[in-house]
């Protein structure tokens, strides 16, 4: 687990830029799926078979794009003006070290004049590349461009691992992982890695139009509520992955609840229960496709949220992916 995942968080993949970290997931997956196709929006579907008749069909979603700060103009001293791609806290984001795709580095930082962290306006944040002028500004980069905080994942005690991007590159590992352990399966499954998740769920919603599932989960990390003073949840990096009840984007069907935490007993696997009073995830699309599908989430406790070190545990992730490959043999609804 711990060498997927630092192989998916040390690769670029800016929302609605996700073309680096989607080579790098295909080259993971094709050994261990039937079939691999991009769809026109860049959703990566990759398809196990059914062995035999009869199974159902279940979509896997993990998405795979990163927050980060498009380039609106250059100044005529070449410092960039950017605006949040995604939900970007300005006050984590101070004095940080971002990268664009084609490898330029940069730091963000604010005016100083009227500033407040917590006003959420993006207007008096800059990224500087060291430019001398527009022009210069320019020549390395072009109006359009996302850069996301650099890659810097480490690990620290007991188990924990830090790192941008954490948010989704955590689900995608999950994925793999339980792709290469899932074996001989009854139900066909689409592992989709989607896009564009931190813009609104655009890259689940239409993967999951194609792929029609009669059943959907989502891979994603949740708010943590272990940390002093911290968010107000019964969640706990460390103490296995978490079921999601409901967040503000879907209330989790019942049916696939109870099946993930049947496949987590079956699997020996220690879980706890997510209700998010916030936010949302690739199962909010995935719910409200077509008729209508049974939906539900597989979700990684994780410290400081959309930030530059977000933190989980790796023994969570390695329980999420043992429950995901266990419900899909048999998701018991």
């Amino acid at each position: 687990m711990k060498q997927t995942l630092f192989s998916l968080l040390n690769t670029y993949g800016g929302t609605g830029r996700e073309d680096a970290i989607r080579e790098t997931i295909a080259e993971m997956a094709r050994p261990y799926c039937d079939e691999m196709r991009t769809d026109a929006l860049g959703n990566l579907i990759c398809i196990r078979r059914a062995a035999g008749e009869g199974g159902r069909r279940i979509m896997v979603s993990a998405h795979m794009d990163h927050i980060g700060f498009v380039v609106l103009d250059a100044d005529k001293h070449g410092f960039l003006r950017v605006h949040n791609a995604g939900g970007i806290s300005k006050r984590a984001s101070i004095n940080r070290h971002v990268v664009f795709a084609n490898g330029v580095n940069g730091v963000v930082s604010n005016e100083t004049e009227s500033f407040s962290a917590d006003d959420g306006k993006m207007s008096n944040l800059f990224i500087d590349i060291g430019a001398k002028d527009r022009e210069d500004a320019l020549s390395m980069v072009s109006l359009g461009d996302v850069a996301v905080y650099a890659p810097d994942a480490f690990e620290l005690a007991n188990g924990m691992v830090a790192a941008p991007a954490m948010d989704d590159r955590v689900g995608c590992a999950i994925a793999l992982e339980a792709m290469k352990a899932l074996g001989t399966c009854a139900n066909e499954v689409a592992f989709v890695f989607s896009v564009q998740e931190e813009l609104g769920l655009r890259g689940a919603r239409t993967a999951a139009y194609a792929v029609d599932p009669q059943i959907g989960v989502a891979l994603d990390v949740t708010l943590c509520g272990d940390t002093p003073k911290g968010p107000k949840i019964a969640v706990k990096a460390g103490e296995g992955p978490c079921v999601k009840v409901r967040d503000s984007s879907l209330v989790c069907a019942p049916r696939v609840v109870a099946g993930l935490e049947k496949a987590a007993a079956r699997a020996g696997v220690k879980t706890q229960r997510e209700v998010l009073s916030a936010g949302g995830n690739d199962a909010g699309a995935i719910q409200t496709t077509r008729a209508g599908v049974l939906a539900g989430t597989i979700s990684i406790a994780c410290r400081y949220v959309h930030s530059a070190c977000e933190t989980v545990s790796l023994a969570d992730c390695e329980g999420a992916a043992k429950v995901l490959a266990e419900f899909l043999r048999d998701p018991g609804v």
